[in-house]
């Protein structure tokens, strides 16, 4: 498939040792990748280098089979859209939608032509005369995509666009964004903080921490196959637990007690050997063989419930995902086995199993 987007070893130094990069990565036209991690881990930076709003120190970037180094913005043939949206507060709707096809010379007809049919597919054609003051958060936010769309891009980028926006229509603009997607089949990069945006919209994720890319894959992949304990802890809701262990030969303990799990594990691995385990919360169940725990702290979900666990005669603790059915109280004693574990190496944080055993 053809690459819309391609970086070839671009790095952004701000000072020494400070920045992000080398990255490489390559976009095939038309899909949708997401971008995650945490604050400060140079998702946003990402953004702007591909935006022509910050020059890389090194590498190369490329739209389609264009080199853009050295362009600026707008002769980059892309589309940003902001957390803030900067709408023109004196303009109305239209004219936000179509100043930037104003700037760029395009004839008034074909401006309003494009306008309209904006427009009607962001479904705010009734907003048109309005000023941004008039519009709530979910409308300012689909003016901006709008404002964006027009322009009719080669690549899109989206810099946590619906983080001003409450918890229900986060979600409904989030589905909006994905059928959006689908219809138009724009190549976009898309930036956010929220897993849950993460798995639902990407068609790859891209996982950046400290200004290094730690794994690009399809949610399934890095759901599954998390190349790291920082990918591993970063996807997953609850987050997954990683508990210091021991192989002794045949068994896994972890504070002093064997851990049981329901797969039979085949690992290659040396006899006390170090390790670091990895539980996703959801495939920890009850059993009358497992770990030995105390329930510390149960949050109600409804369906379901967070409990906070600590083991026996340890002051370690893990998150088990309960069903309805079997939400204990504080204080109760459990005993906790494990559907799926992961291996890490304690050091690196490496992977040591690449799949769930």
């Amino acid at each position: 498939m053809t690459a819309a987007l391609r970086l070839e070893g671009v790095t952004r130094r701000f000072a020494p040792g400070v920045g992000i990069g080398p990255l490489s990565l390559t976009v095939p036209a038309g899909e949708l990748w997401v971008i995650v991690g945490p604050s400060g881990c140079g998702k946003s930076t990402l953004l702007r280098l591909i935006a022509g709003l910050e020059q890389p120190t090194s590498g190369e970037i490329y739209i389609g089979e264009t080199c853009v180094n050295g362009r600026s913005g707008r002769d980059r043939d892309v589309a940003m859209v902001f957390q803030n949206y900067a709408l023109y507060p004196h303009m109305t709707v239209a004219e936000n939608l179509g100043f930037g096809l104003k700037m760029r010379g395009v004839d008034p007809a074909t401006r309003q032509q494009r306008i309209l049919q904006v427009a009607k597919l962001l479904g705010i054609e009734s907003l048109l005369q309005r000023k941004p003051r008039q519009l709530s958060g979910g409308q300012q936010q689909r003016v901006a995509l709008g404002r964006a769309l027009v322009r009719s891009p080669q690549v899109f980028l989206l810099d946590e666009p619906l983080s001003n926006l409450d918890a229900q229509l986060r979600e409904q603009t989030r589905a909006e964004l994905k059928q959006l997607h689908q219809q138009l089949g724009i190549t976009t990069l898309y930036v956010t903080h929220d897993q849950v945006e993460a798995m639902t919209l990407g068609d790859r994720i891209v996982v950046l921490d400290r200004g290094q890319i730690q794994q690009i894959g399809s949610p399934a992949d890095l759901y599954n196959k998390p190349a790291n304990t920082i990918v591993a802890r970063f996807l997953g809701t609850p987050p997954m637990n990683l508990l210091p262990a021991r192989w002794d030969g045949s068994r896994l303990w972890i504070a002093q007690q064997p851990l049981p799990c329901s797969d039979t594990p085949h690992w290659p691995l040396e006899s006390e050997q170090p390790l670091t385990v990895g539980i996703r919360p959801e495939h920890l169940y009850i059993s009358e063989q497992g770990l030995g725990a105390i329930a510390t702290l149960v949050e109600p979900l409804g369906r379901e419930a967070i409990v906070r666990c600590r083991l026996m005669n340890s002051s370690q603790e893990l998150l088990w995902l309960a069903p309805s059915q079997q939400i204990p109280q504080m204080g109760d004693p459990l005993q906790l086995q494990a559907r799926h574990l992961y291996l890490f190496d304690p050091m690196t944080g490496v992977a040591l199993n690449s799949q769930p055993s």
